[in-house]
């Protein structure tokens, strides 16, 4: 099997073999990119030290004390802060932003030995679901070249789907790892909220945003999460280091009247998966969740209010793009309205509205409430049953320019909310492949459970899959 088709786990364990090394594993990547990253627009940028550090890589796996990832390669997403790197987090405004501090995620990621090769395209400030909203211009779906990787982190998944790098690091404010891990034939996972530190993440929804892994298997996700999670002192929000929870059952709920709306064929293969896991012995139960569909509505009234506050900072006066002009408030203007791309501006003048006099109870507050009422649901399930399954995404990927409307746009996250909400955790798992024009194109099967139960996630994706511990 070529280099590039290989897993992490199976890399790792190549290297311990003496089958090849680091600089022959970073050397066939680099390799891959240059043939494809033009036509994918996945890499932002592919860093010139990466055949560098796999030498560093290859004398640490020659001393025995090497971990797992040590000289596997990486993509990591545009808005996770590498020190010396630009991090522009996909937009103008920070064109020329070179960060000055590793993010923590990247800073364990180097303790492990990782090898970083650039940073990958992303939604401006991860505001989409569909990486059209890049100022680099639209990354593309390997599967597809015409249509979306999904997004926001559809950089980092069309990388690892396109054997660019076996591992990605992504974030998601509202399903922006899992959306375009289900495009991409990816498995990938939100973290409970605090597993992983939030510090060197460029912010888009502090009360939602979270880091995590994107992989081709299983056990490479698991792997990668292992490597980023923990207490951090430096983000305030980390919960404490465990070894997580469990499960009590093999229950499965089924929301059918939440997932009746997705396409046909997408509703058709989420229950023939849903019957691979009857047969290896889960139950299958109807449920009720009521408040599941509020939830993007919810979402995309809490997410402005804090994008227009996060966003504030970015005026052209301390760091990111300054246009020079006659007086202060000229600067500002337009500073930022050339800085910013329009996606991130409808966002940050809806914020601007739900929070100001007259419309902050109509609006924000009543959000907010609704939010608890997503969790006391949520709650309630999770007495009877372990898991929530639903598909990740109402249908495949959709072309690059076909969905101008953004609500259109926004209903693509109607599966994603209710965890990035509450906090919980969820994975997307491939869950086969539809047929678009002649292409078949990879959709995603979802599962939620409660927080701090990121291993029973593996577990249920491992024997949806068939994939061995």
């Amino acid at each position: 099997m070529e280099l590039p088709e290989l897993s992490a786990t199976a890399i790792a364990k190549g290297y311990r073999a003496k089958e090849f090394s680091a600089v022959d594993v970073t050397r066939t990547h680099l390799s891959r990119i240059e043939k494809e990253n033009k036509e994918l627009n996945a890499f932002l940028e592919v860093f010139d030290d990466a055949l560098e550090e796999a030498k560093k890589a290859d004398a640490r796996l020659a001393t025995g004390d090497a971990s797992l990832l040590t000289g596997i390669p990486i993509a990591v997403k545009d808005n996770i802060l590498i020190k010396g790197r630009i991090a522009s987090a996909g937009s103008k405004m920070l064109g020329s932003h070179v960060a000055a501090y590793d993010a923590t995620a990247v800073a364990r990621l180097k303790t492990a030995g990782a090898l970083f090769l650039g940073r990958t395209n992303m939604d401006e400030f991860a505001m989409g679901s569909s990486t059209e909203h890049s100022a680099y211009g639209p990354a593309r779906n390997p599967y597809d070249h015409s249509r979306v990787p999904g997004g926001s982190s559809g950089g980092s998944a069309a990388a690892v789907a396109a054997r660019l790098a076996p591992l990605g690091l992504g974030s998601e404010t509202c399903g922006s790892i899992r959306q375009p891990s289900s495009l991409c034939g990816l498995v990938g996972l939100k973290p409970t909220y605090g597993e992983v530190s939030r510090y060197g993440l460029i912010a888009m929804g502090s009360s939602l945003d979270q880091i995590g892994p994107m992989a081709r298997t299983v056990a490479d996700t698991q792997m990668l999460f292992a490597a980023i999670r923990g207490e951090d002192p430096n983000d305030g929000t980390t919960l404490p280091d465990s070894s997580g929870e469990s499960v009590q059952s093999k229950k499965i709920g089924i929301p059918r009247s939440f997932i009746k709306d997705a396409a046909p064929d997408v509703v058709q293969n989420f229950e023939t998966k849903m019957r691979t896991l009857a047969a290896k012995g889960y139950e299958l139960v109807d449920i009720e969740f009521p408040s599941a569909p509020y939830g993007l509505p919810a979402y995309y009234i809490i997410m402005p209010a804090e994008v227009s506050t996060n966003l504030a900072r970015f005026d052209g006066m301390r760091y990111g793009l300054h246009v020079p002009a006659k007086n202060l408030l000229e600067e500002y203007e337009l500073s930022r309205a050339e800085g910013f791309g329009p996606e991130t501006k409808r966002r940050i003048i809806l914020g601007a509205y739900v929070l100001s006099s007259g419309y902050y109870d109509a609006y924000y507050r009543k959000a907010t409430a609704l939010r608890g009422v997503i969790a006391e649901d949520l709650k309630r399930i999770f007495d009877t049953v372990s898991y929530i399954a639903t598909p990740t995404t109402p249908g495949p990927a959709f072309r690059i320019g076909e969905k101008g409307d953004p609500v259109s746009m926004y209903l693509e996250d109607i599966f994603s909310a209710p965890a990035n909400l509450t906090g919980i955790p969820a994975i997307s798992v491939p869950g086969g492949f539809v047929e678009r024009e002649g292409n078949a194109l990879p959709i995603g099967v979802q599962f939620m459970s409660p927080k701090r139960t990121e291993g029973a996630l593996f577990s249920i994706a491992r024997d949806l899959l068939g994939e061995d511990e």
